[in-house]
């Protein structure tokens, strides 16, 4: 794959990270998975807000997409994963140049 390519899959990656922090309520979820273990169901994220299930939903799409999370299905239920680590590659990679 050529340079030119590979920069911009990971200019299109950190958009996507940027993209889902760029929400209020999608940090709110983040500090939330951070605050509780790491780790949560969908239905347990979803008791934290007063927003509906759909817009939830599409808050935790947003967050996997951007690989913030990652879910397992677990029976009936979707558990989301932090992945902290994505955190810190895009503050050392990014971020980090403002230091």
């Amino acid at each position: 794959m050529s340079g030119r390519a590979s920069a911009a899959r990971e200019l299109a990656a950190l958009e996507a990270v940027f993209k889902a922090l760029a929400h209020a309520q999608r940090r709110q979820i983040l500090l939330v998975l951070h605050y509780r273990g790491g780790e949560m169901s969908a239905g347990e994220i979803a008791s934290r807000f007063e927003c509906s299930w759909p817009t939830t939903t599409r808050h935790l799409g947003v967050l996997e997409e951007a690989g913030l999370v990652h879910v397992e299905p677990r029976g009936r239920e979707r558990v989301y994963r932090l992945d902290a680590a994505r955190l810190d590659d895009v503050a050392g990679r990014w971020l980090a140049r403002f230091r």
